[in-house]
C-alpha cells in the first residue's frame, strides 16, 4: 500500500488505516525502530504486562511458595521487639 507523508509542524507523518491499527494492535503509543533502511512500528508493551496472569498460574500450580524458608524465618527481635 502506498500512502502520502503529511506535514505535522516541522515533522512528517503518515495516516495508518484503521484495519492496520487493529490488526497490529496499535494504540496510543508505539515503538519506532530504524533498521537499515526500514522504519519498524510496533505496539508498546507495558512493563510487567501479563504478570498478574503468570502469578495466578503459579499459585494454581503451587509454585508460589518460598524456596528457602530458613533464610526468612523470624528472629527473636522480629517476634518480641518489632512494632508496626
Amino acid at each position: 500500500m502506498k500512502t502520502a507523508l503529511v506535514q505535522i509542524g516541522n515533522s512528517r507523518g503518515i495516516r495508518i488505516p484503521k484495519a492496520f491499527l487493529e490488526q497490529c494492535q496499535l494504540r496510543d503509543t508505539v515503538e519506532l525502530e530504524l533498521r537499515d533502511d526500514h522504519l519498524i512500528i510496533r505496539p508498546t508493551v507495558q512493563p510487567r504486562s501479563g504478570w498478574d496472569d503468570a502469578f495466578r498460574l503459579m499459585h494454581d500450580h503451587g509454585d508460589d511458595t518460598l524456596l528457602d524458608e530458613e533464610a526468612v524465618s523470624a528472629t527473636e527481635w522480629d517476634t518480641t521487639e518489632w512494632e508496626w
